[in-house]
């Protein structure tokens, strides 16, 4: 009997923690991006909130072009100007232009690829799963200018950071690449692998691993200026960090697979709350103080719930169940937080004031929307959509009518239906 009174409570899964008195945040931090913009990198920007300003980007939508994206587009992809750089789950990097839809070049780069390219002085730099690496491609038609391979496989969507890629690696290590020949500045050893895309601000990398830590790390040397953990396993639920951190208000919030979001504070790494969901957490947090809500922070979980935390002190403000699972990452454009889920392989927008939803498309699973201040983007499952505000008879925030513009060319005119698509990935182990 005391024998298994001990593994109880060694098994047993720990209570959240609730925010210590004063519990406080910078509201003020960072500053919103707005207006016209480019979206260089996973997440928006380098803290990566996912959280754009443009309140004139919103439902209802007209479709303005399709473009195939021949397999699974898992991650989305980033925009700079008037182009947009993706790379599908086979590994087949592209750019676009983004007032047609057209392709601009194609270049296979890897056998498999779970990750999106970053972009920065017109250079496009990827990680890939198999083979292990990280490469870089000229904007202008996608030439290999480096690779850098891994001695193992990567699907952390690469950061640069003045003159530095920063990437993880499932071999538990981070890297600082030289931005121009791809050789290794620094290396940083951690205690698990490493599958997140890093996060930054003011000298500082964030990136959780599978070990259960979250690692704070100086972008100049590697050193690192803390480590943390989770609040562990139980009942085998592993503690295990598989999404990206999102750095706002002086604190770290990152979802993890022991079904909880966390809340770090920035300085120190000590746990400000802890907030348990149903079931897995991997999707990244949007991190925003819009001008009609506090300070919040939003995501999906596997139990098919999208929820708004407090940002300060985790209690929920409100929340969406009944969706399919959500293993993506959502965006915030305006008002309204878009997420995709698994189940039914569809796109949702909900307004960030009360969790109403504003939008639905039949189509979209994991990491569904980009915007430049003017369109929407929305990757499918296999399909990148251009979608602009507009005005008329609509149904689920799509106008009727589309516009009478002609598609680009290779470009399919076909609505995608319901019902069609329905293949899932299988889990992250």
């Amino acid at each position: 009997m005391v024998v298994a009174l001990g593994a109880y409570l060694t098994l047993k899964r720990p209570g959240d923690k609730s925010c210590p008195a004063p519990c406080t945040i910078t509201a003020t931090t960072p500053a919103p991006v707005s207006g016209l913009t480019d979206w260089p990198t996973y997440g928006l920007n380098p803290e990566k909130t996912r959280y754009l300003d443009a309140p004139d980007v919103e439902p209802p939508f007209a479709i303005r072009w399709r473009f195939k994206g021949r397999n699974l587009l898992e991650y989305s992809p980033v925009l700079a100007g008037n182009q947009i750089f993706g790379v599908n789950n086979n590994g087949l990097a592209f750019a676009l232009k983004a007032s047609t839809g057209k392709a601009r070049w194609k270049q296979q780069v890897a056998h498999l690829n779970a990750s999106s390219p970053t972009y920065s002085d017109k250079v496009i730099y990827v990680s890939n799963l198999e083979p292990g690496q990280v490469v870089a491609l000229a904007q202008s038609d996608g030439h290999i200018l480096w690779k850098h391979p891994l001695p193992g496989r990567s699907e952390s969507s690469p950061l640069v950071v003045g003159r530095k890629v920063i990437v993880g690696c499932e071999c538990n290590t981070v890297y600082a690449l030289n931005k121009d020949t791809g050789q290794t500045i620094w290396q940083r050893h951690v205690n698990g692998a490493v599958k997140a895309s890093p996060a930054y601000e003011d000298g500082i990398v964030y990136l959780g691993d599978y070990s259960g830590e979250m690692n704070a790390i100086r972008v100049k040397d590697g050193s690192i200026k803390w480590q943390t953990g989770s609040q562990g396993s139980g009942f085998g639920r592993s503690g295990r960090f598989y999404a990206a951190a999102t750095v706002a208000f002086g604190r770290v919030y990152a979802g993890n697979a022991d079904g909880r979001m966390y809340s770090f504070d920035q300085q120190t790494g000590n746990l400000a709350w802890s907030h348990s969901t149903g079931n897995y957490v991997y999707a990244a947090a949007i991190a925003a103080r819009t001008p009609d809500t506090p300070p919040s922070v939003y995501f999906g979980s596997y139990d098919g719930t999208f929820y708004a935390l407090d940002a300060r002190t985790g209690d929920e403000r409100w929340s969406v169940p009944d969706l399919g699972a959500i293993s993506g990452a959502a965006s915030l454009i305006g008002d309204v937080a878009y997420v995709a889920d698994l189940k039914t392989t569809s796109t949702y927008g909900f307004d960030v004031r009360n969790g109403d939803k504003v939008f639905q498309y039949q189509d979209g699973a994991y990491n569904p929307v980009i915007s430049n201040g003017k369109d929407l983007f929305l990757t499918g499952y296999k399909t990148l959509y251009a979608l602009r505000p507009g005005t008329g008879p609509a149904k689920d925030g799509i106008l009727q009518k589309e516009p009478k513009t002609p598609p680009a060319a290779g470009q399919t005119t076909t609505q995608p239906t319901a019902g069609k698509q329905k293949k899932q990935k299988n889990a992250k182990k």
